[in-house]
């Protein structure tokens, strides 16, 4: 009942705000890769592979250099995305939405971002991946958007034989890439939808698995000298990078191209599961608080309205609803707005002093429950100490049911973005004052996910065996 009237409170909202007429408002592009790293752009990696339109993004947007994800693996970090919360929080810990939909699906009493535009006067929709809940409570049409052309990822049998769930009802494509298909979903809605504000969350596939890409792009960096894993995934990222150009050529066509702000950000890091290449020197990849799995890229771009320029400010998942709030004056009511984990990165943007930023960020993520001396970060300033998960536990196949041994690690990220060198002998009260912070957070995080839960004895559970997966035409 608590879920329900906070949404209706939001949906009373009157649809005009702070003086702005509807049409006056921006829309926004919120596009997501999955599994790109941050040096898989052409600009950061030295041309080992082609992004034309992202190294353009990047060269005419804000980047922010020093950008984080919400979590080290997809759907936590896709939860807190959509919410401004840390992952825990939402009820979104684990990966696995079929067998462990308990720790996999964003919790119904969460507000999304997609409620929030929705109740200021917004269209809006998701075209692509959807990793928030399979069941019918947590359908993407259920949680704000008005209109989803998605899928949910473990079903994508290839990037060439996929069903998607077009508004409620399924269609199989055979033959057709999947992000092509995807681009195709986009730019029919836009086109829609340009006389009135949208908000369009267009979450790509590339370049998660399962591998495979045009076959001519694939040549292209076989020819090249890359081993067959790297030449599709440079593939189909350069596939991906292709379609976000035809979006910024059908917002230009249409006229509204200064009207509208694109957000480019990536999940989390490179997946080991598909080989190693380049990746800045950065320690881990996806599964880990390190860099590599936490560290991506981010940037904004908004014709006319930002200039052009990299900030150093520390941005994270948690921020970007936020901010968007404030970028697009859309009115929130006022607990939700206390409750977001993240700040406002309008001042980063406009490249001002942003001292409203918090002091510190977290991270944690091990399969099923969360067990918080496992695979834990925390950043304040220059400082970063991460928790490290056993060698042991490096499949994450396992359920942890120890406190982790292993002492903690501590880095200078202003001097060794490798972290390569632990410092952690040389400064005991560093260590003991990250070390507390850590501490406080996992417990604030996990009264707050065991708040509010929407399985409770196994019963929505038992929904899976009823054939559910589909929602009804």
């Amino acid at each position: 009942m608590k879920a329900i009237l906070n949404k209706l409170f939001l949906l009373s909202f009157v649809l005009l705000s702070y003086g702005l007429k509807a049409q006056e408002r921006p829309n926004v592009i919120l596009i997501l890769a999955d599994d790109m790293g941050l040096a898989d752009f052409s600009s950061t990696n030295g041309g080992l592979n082609r992004t034309p339109v992202l190294d353009r993004l990047r060269a005419e947007g804000v980047w922010f250099e020093q950008a984080y994800s919400g979590s080290a693996v997809c759907a936590p970090a896709r939860a807190s995305l959509l919410t401004g919360k840390y992952p825990h929080r939402t009820g979104v810990v684990s990966l696995t939405m079929k067998t462990e939909p308990e720790v996999t699906s964003l919790k119904t009493s969460e507000v999304t971002m997609a409620d929030i535009f929705k109740a200021n006067g917004y269209q809006t929709a998701l075209v692509g991946k959807w990793h928030l809940g399979i069941l019918p409570p947590f359908h993407p049409m259920r949680r704000g958007f008005d209109h989803s052309v998605d899928f949910l990822g473990f079903n994508l049998k290839t990037y060439y034989d996929f069903k998607l769930d077009e508004n409620g009802t399924f269609k199989q494509y055979t033959g057709h890439y999947l992000d092509d298909v995807l681009t195709d979903h986009a730019l029919d809605y836009i086109e829609t939808n340009k006389a009135r504000p949208f908000f369009l969350h267009l979450a790509y596939s590339a370049p998660h698995r399962p591998l495979g890409g045009p076959e001519v792009l694939i040549d292209h960096y076989l020819k090249k000298g890359f081993d067959e894993k790297t030449a599709k995934v440079y593939a189909m990222l350069e596939a991906m990078d292709k379609g976000i150009g035809r979006v910024l050529h059908k917002l230009e066509d249409l006229g509204i191209d200064q009207n509208t702000l694109v957000i480019f950000a990536s999940d989390n890091g490179q997946d080991p599961g598909v080989g190693t290449r380049f990746n800045l020197d950065m320690k881990g990849h996806k599964y880990l608080v390190y860099e590599g799995g936490i560290h991506i890229p981010l940037l904004f771009h908004w014709p006319g309205h930002l200039e052009a320029g990299t900030t150093l400010d520390i941005a994270h998942f948690t921020d970007i609803l936020p901010t968007l709030a404030e970028l697009c004056h859309l009115e929130v009511q006022p607990k939700v707005s206390r409750d977001m984990d993240g700040a406002s990165l309008v001042n980063s943007l406009q490249g001002k002093a942003n001292d409203g930023l918090p002091d510190a960020r977290f991270w944690q993520w091990n399969r099923h429950e969360p067990y918080y001396s496992h695979n834990a970060a925390v950043r304040k300033e220059h400082w970063k100490l991460v928790r490290p998960v056993a060698d042991s536990l490096m499949e994450y196949s396992s359920i942890i049911d120890a406190p982790s041994q292993l002492a903690p690690q501590l880095f200078n990220m202003d001097s060794d973005v490798p972290e390569s060198t632990d410092l952690s002998e040389q400064y005991p009260q560093k260590v003991t004052e990250l070390m507390d912070l850590l501490e406080q957070w996992g417990k604030s995080v996990e009264k707050d996910r065991l708040k509010d839960v929407d399985f409770v004895d196994g019963q929505l559970k038992k929904k899976l065996q009823e054939k559910t997966t589909e929602p009804k035409k």
